[in-house]
Order: C-alpha cells, then structure tokens, then sequence
C-alpha cells in the first residue's frame, strides 16, 4: 500500500484467522497506557495491562469496574482486563503488544528486545513514537516485518499515522490497521520515511 493511503473500510473480515487481533498486551500502565487499555476493553478487545507499578493497575481496575457498569447500563459489549507485573507475563497470548515507554531510542529498544524474546511469534509490535525510526527498532528484533509505530492521536481516537518499514508484511498491517480504526480513529499507512542508523537484521 502506498504511503498516505487511508486503510480500506473492509477492515478485519478479510484478514487471515493467523493475524486476527483479539487480545492486546499495553506495556506502561501511566495515564496514557491506562487510557488506551481502557479504549481498548471498550471496543470489545481483552487486554493485559502490565506495570511494575502496583498502584497504577489497581487504578487501572477501579477504572475498569466504572466502564463496566456504563456498559451494562447500555448493554454494550466489552472486552476483559486483566492486570500483570511482568513483561512476560502481559505478552505470553498476546496478539498485539503496544508499549507506553518513552519515546527514547534506549527505552524503545529494551521493550522490543523484551517481547521478541518473550512474546509468541504471531505477536505483532505497535508503538507510539513521533521521534524514532521504526525501520531501526524492528531491525533488533526477529518479527522485523511485524513491528509498526503510530502517530497522532492514539488515545484520544484522532487520526493516526500508521508507520511501517519497507518490509512490513501485508497482512500484519493489515491487520494493526484495522485493530487501530475498531478504536473509532482514521488510520493512514505511511512507509517510514526517517533513515534508519542501526538496521541490524536485514534479510
């Protein structure tokens, strides 16, 4: 798909069962993270929510419990959140990770080294930067045509920039693209433009 293309309204019914996204890892339980995993819960999809922050899943919770009684008020349909204090223990069925670090080559690079390591090889990487190259970070990693960085609006559901390498699988974005639009955003694909400075695993 070109850049700047807006993602097809066909969505999530073409794709292949393999890259179907029903449960979402969200690395970070912050104000961001935790508002994305709740966006995330309300439009149906089950997330693990990780943090090494006790405090911050237990808010995580309590905000859940107050979705889950508007959404039985109106007889909506949501996905479950669940809580984990390890990086293993949120990726380990994860279909998609998207992490709240900084947006900082360091601490992108550890996340991504993480859940390639732990993450099951399905899993698919998705992380906010405006800073970073995402043909560099999915380089270090052994899922490169899988990993994919957006920008824009991402928690407040405007319009985002779905940003991916060269060799990104079709599918896989396919399949992230139609994930980030169930979120009510518009999503446009953009091959990533930035020049990349590490590029380790290029086959």
């Amino acid at each position: 798909m070109s850049g700047g293309d807006t993602v097809a309204a066909s969505g999530a019914d073409s794709l292949p069962a393999a890259f179907a996204i029903r449960t979402v890892a969200v690395i970070g339980a912050g104000g961001a993270g935790r508002g994305f995993a709740l966006a995330c819960a309300a439009a149906g999809f089950d997330v693990v929510l990780e943090d090494v922050m006790p405090a911050n899943l237990r808010r995580a919770q309590e905000e859940y419990a107050d979705l889950e009684l508007v959404n039985s008020r109106a007889q909506g349909s949501r996905g479950r959140l669940e809580v984990a204090l390890t990086i293993e223990g949120a990726v380990r069925t994860a279909d998609v990770v998207v992490d709240f670090v900084p947006d900082e080559l360091e601490s992108k690079l550890e996340i991504f080294c993480l859940v390639d390591r732990m993450a099951p090889p399905k899993t698919m990487l998705l992380t906010p930067s405006d800073a970073l190259s995402i043909t560099d970070l999915a380089s270090c990693t052994y899922r490169s045509d899988r990993c994919f960085a957006v920008r824009g609006g991402l928690v407040s559901g405007g319009p985002v920039r779905l940003v991916h390498p060269a060799k990104a699988g079709q599918d896989a974005l396919n399949a992230v693209g139609a994930f980030l639009r169930a979120l009510g955003g518009e999503v446009r694909m953009e091959e990533d433009a930035d020049a990349p400075m590490l590029v380790k695993n290029q086959r």
